[in-house]
């Protein structure tokens, strides 16, 4: 009986141990800020790379973009309702121009022109209660972020288009109920605006809900009002977030170990990874986000974040290099080279593609120590070599992964790599040092005797030069 209640416990256990694994977070993360038909939105790409940072560090899996079209918001859509499915954690996070008609919210895609509410419902723009049922609906605990509480810019042009009937068009986004387990968070009120913040800076609300979601051991719903009194005093009472909850349990994104030891009881998707490393993981997540970018607003949104961070003088270094603009050099090597060659970034899949054998590989890596970035030309892409590959990209404005795609390789052929110095350049060499006659105020060379060792390696080359003359006479 003893056995058996044994084997109970710890089948209990494993299962226990299973489903703490198998507790799954994934976030729809977007910020839309270059519009090609209204004002152009400077913040929202920087706010979504902080918030993707940030939610990577506490165990989700983010689905990213920035500037998306309204085919390319579809596709990110349709790939976060796969992965949200049964979820124990669904994020939608969204930053940029949104309107509200009707008493229905629209988020705008860049490419959206709108000229009448026909465009709007006709899927010109994206409707967000449609959009979280169909991507959401089955998820554990949802949790709603909306930085879009801005100005309608196709206000006039929808009221205009409207003359024959009524049509409501408000600014800022209309009021939202929430379904059970869901947490929906406004920027600010229903009908207001909300501020982008300063540019090249986060907005006041992201920068608040990056300082207090993920705190170690902070509910959720604390959090929140954390957040609308940072926001409240940041503006000077000029914002305050607005939200609506229906959750039906206590939701942590970053439980803190004595948090768990108090709540012996299960709470909703409570438990968070082990990988979680307070406030210093989250700054190294939002570092490695921004470390290679080419534009000065990331950077500078990383040192307002972190004033005082340990990436600081780093951030200031590629700054200056930005600032600076490339080399003579390097502006000479890029010239002629294909434009994508700047945005595509590399991976395995489209190394593979190239399709290079031990030959050309050995080829890649002849042409990097020849330009200066020395490596084992083995015809084996070692980590050594990835190393080297990345220090290229970086040097040359490239995405740098590690990885060649098949414009990065056209690049890479196209650079004039030094040759390195013939047999006969070196005799030319020689014979100018010889007949060069010796400065007057130089004493004369003492006569050197040739050691054993230097007569062998005379022999030595004699043999080699010879054979290959012998082998042309005989061909």
């Amino acid at each position: 009986m003893r056995y058996l209640t044994l084997l109970a416990s710890l089948m209990c256990m494993a299962l226990s141990i299973s489903a703490a694994k198998a507790d799954r977070r994934v976030a729809f993360v977007v910020g839309n800020g270059s519009y090609k038909n209204v004002a152009q939105l400077p913040n929202p790409p920087i706010d979504a790379k902080a918030m993707a940072a940030t939610l990577r560090n506490v165990g989700f899996e983010v689905i990213e973009g920035s500037n998306l079209s309204r085919d390319q918001m579809t596709e990110k859509l349709l790939d976060f309702g796969r992965k949200a499915q049964g979820s124990d954690i669904a994020l939608f996070y969204y930053a940029g121009h949104g309107i509200a008609v009707s008493g229905t919210n629209y988020l705008l895609p860049v490419d959206a022109d709108i000229k009448s509410e026909m465009d709007v419902k006709l899927g010109a723009a994206i409707n967000i209660d449609l959009t979280l049922e169909q991507t959401m609906g089955d998820a554990k605990v949802k949790l709603v972020f909306l930085d879009a509480c801005r100005d309608n810019p196709f206000a006039a042009k929808i009221k205009s288009n409207s003359a024959t009937r009524s049509v409501n068009v408000q600014s800022g986004l209309a009021e939202m109920k929430s379904g059970e387990g869901t947490l929906i968070a406004f920027a600010t009120g229903p009908g207001q605006t909300a501020l982008d913040g300063q540019e090249g800076n986060n907005s006041p609300f992201t920068r608040a809900l990056i300082d207090n979601i993920t705190k170690p051991g902070v509910e959720i719903q604390q959090a929140m009002t954390a957040v609308r009194a940072q926001v409240n005093e940041e503006t000077h009472k000029g914002q305050l977030p607005w939200g609506h909850t229906n959750l039906t349990g206590s939701v942590y994104l970053n439980q803190a170990a004595t948090t768990q030891v108090a709540n012996a009881a299960p709470t909703a998707a409570g438990s968070a990874p082990a990988a979680s490393a307070g406030s210093d993981g989250v700054e190294l997540e939002y570092w490695r986000s921004v470390k290679e970018s080419n534009k000065p607003e990331e950077l500078n949104a990383y040192l307002s974040a972190y004033p005082n961070g340990q990436f600081k003088a780093l951030a200031l270094a590629r700054l200056a290099a930005i600032k600076s603009g490339p080399s003579t050099a390097t502006r000479t090597l890029n010239a002629g080279v294909d434009p994508a060659t700047f945005t595509d970034e590399a991976t395995q899949l489209t190394e593979d593609q190239i399709g290079l054998d031990k030959t050309q590989r050995r080829d890649v890596q002849r042409r990097l120590t020849g330009l200066g970035f020395d490596t084992k030309q083995t015809g084996v892409f070692s980590d050594e070599t990835r190393a080297v590959l990345k220090r290229w990209q970086a040097a040359r404005g490239y995405p740098s992964s590690g990885y060649l795609n098949k414009h990065q390789h056209k690049a890479l052929l196209s650079e004039i790599v030094a040759a390195p110095p013939t047999a006969s350049d070196n005799s030319q060499k020689a014979a100018r040092r010889a007949s060069a006659p010796p400065p007057s105020s130089a004493p004369a060379p003492a006569p050197q005797r040739s050691s054993p060792g230097d007569a062998a390696g005379a022999a030595f080359v004699g043999g080699v030069v010879g054979g290959m003359m012998g082998g042309m006479f005989r061909r």
